[in-house]
């Protein structure tokens, strides 16, 4: 592990001490962006296996538990599926100073792993165990399975402890009930999909866990957030075939209901061969309120661009419909997809804090020439009303990125989350190549994406979706991890 980045209240101050470090240690970069935002690199790849596409971070997680923000990310990307091993880039001051590492015993490229990649890191505290915990898939030649690395201060890591080995697993989420008053509190519950959706539930702190169980319809979906209300309901908000849709547990996780709908989707597809899966991002205020956020082209004519659209629970079994999130006007080219949404938990209601990163193009219909930005919104009334979008990073060429069986890859989601009310998202992004190798890894801003009280406010009440909206692709099954080659172009340049 090392400590790889301090921000000083100086900014001027800050960035000579950066410039300083690059020259020294070749990892601290600051990078600017738009107004007072600027970025710091928290990770990097420092793998040398021969099946990776080095250097590459993608596809990040992120919780923070008191002054604790812990982030995980795939490293080293392979294009069959899954890196080189999961990495970890934690702050114990609030996101003033960054740690990075590499969890042991999870691959056979650190420690000891018994596995060839892994992939899909979730990240979850639990407060009555006193412990961290990322979950991840482990990949065989064989299958994929399963696991959870466990940890007392977000720094030290132990080997995985598997949940499933059933080896026919993807797309997995760790979630804990952290209310004192719960009845299940200390409860941890690891989600996956595989013929269909599954839940196994942990009482000890991740040390063991149960049998996996689907919900009551056996439905399939992918991507699912587990979300813990303060009653102890387990809701979880999954893609499915019809659309968004969500299933629960009143019973600490014993059953597990039918699943039903929130929503139909409707989506524009990405442009340039951009690896993007359409996964819901949710979150949830102090109240127990839902928020889940998606890419959706209803709003747009022809389906020519994403906004992205909020739908909120209360219950997590009644939804609202779907609202546009105005980060631009409807006539605008901007497509926006992979979003990661944050909530203040010390915040509700009308009240409560939202912050949402995500990528974009800003030319929608950008063929073969596309530039890929990150940029974020922030909301202070519970969604009423948002900030415009600001840019954050780039714009990357997509040549920068690393391929996959799906698609160039930055991600299939990010995350936002607030530490003591200041909210950090952490994004791949992607520069030129050198010597052969890509120059991708994880980054953070120096200082929360908070917008002044005077900025400009923007609301979608009142707008409607376009008659007859429907996607302008041809519905497919998202499948995340497949143990496949490259194709023989790609087996030469990583050669």
């Amino acid at each position: 592990m090392q400590p790889i980045f301090r921000r000083s209240m100086n900014m001027h101050r800050t960035s000579f001490f950066l410039t300083v470090l690059v020259i020294t240690s070749g990892l601290l970069v600051a990078l600017p962006a738009q107004a007072q935002f600027k970025l710091v690199k928290i990770s990097k790849d420092s793998f040398q296996n021969p099946d990776s596409q080095h250097k590459s971070e993608v596809e990040p997680d992120t919780f923070a538990w008191g002054n604790t923000i812990v982030s995980t990310f795939q490293v080293a990307r392979i294009y069959g599926g899954g890196g080189a091993d999961l990495g970890f880039s934690t702050s114990t001051d609030g996101g003033n100073t960054w740690t990075q590492g590499y969890l042991p015993g999870l691959t056979d490229n650190y420690k000891g792993g018994l596995y060839v990649a892994a992939s899909d890191a979730s990240v979850a505290y639990d407060a009555k165990h006193g412990v961290w915990l990322i979950s991840s898939l482990p990949i065989s030649n064989t299958g994929v399975d399963v696991g959870v690395s466990r940890s007392t201060d977000g720094l030290h890591w132990d080997a995985p402890i598997l949940v499933d080995r059933s080896g026919g697993d993807d797309k997995n989420w760790i979630v804990c009930d952290n209310t004192s008053t719960s009845p299940f509190y200390g409860n941890c519950y690891t989600e996956w999909d595989s013929s269909s959706a599954l839940m196994s539930t942990s009482t000890d702190g991740g040390q063991t866990w149960g049998a996996a169980k689907a919900p009551a319809d056996r439905n399939w979906g992918i991507g699912g957030q587990p979300l813990v209300q303060p009653s102890g309901k387990v809701v979880v908000p999954i893609a499915g075939d019809s659309g968004m849709i969500v299933f629960n547990s009143t019973d600490g996780g014993v059953s597990w209901s039918n699943t039903t709908l929130i929503s139909s989707v409707s989506s524009h597809g990405e442009a340039g061969g951009l690896r993007s899966a359409n996964l819901p991002t949710a979150e949830i205020d102090k109240a127990g309120r839902i928020y889940v956020v998606w890419s959706d082209c209803r709003f747009r004519k022809s389906c020519s661009t994403n906004d992205l659209v909020m739908s909120t629970s209360k219950n997590g079994t009644k939804w609202t419909a779907p609202v546009r999130i105005p980060i631009d006007d409807t006539g605008s080219t901007v497509d926006h997809f992979i979003p990661g949404l944050g909530v203040d938990p010390k915040t509700k209601g009308a009240a409560a804090h939202l912050t949402l990163a995500y990528y974009y193009y800003p030319v929608s219909a950008c063929g073969s020439n596309c530039e890929l930005d990150v940029g974020f919104t922030t909301s202070q009334d519970g969604g009423k009303t948002w900030t415009a979008g600001q840019q954050l990073a780039g714009p990357m060429k997509l040549s920068w990125l690393p391929n996959t069986f799906s698609g160039l890859m930055v991600a299939d989601y990010i995350s936002t989350s607030y530490v003591k009310g200041n909210p950090f998202a952490v994004f791949a992004v992607a520069k030129a190549p050198s010597g052969g190798l890509l120059n991708e890894a994880m980054y953070t801003t120096t200082t929360p994406l908070l917008a002044s009280s005077n900025v400009s406010r923007f609301s979608s009440r009142g707008e409607r979706p376009v008659p007859n909206a429907k996607s302008d692709h041809p519905y497919v099954r998202f499948h995340d991890v497949e143990r496949q080659g490259p194709p023989e172009k790609e087996n030469k340049e990583t050669e």
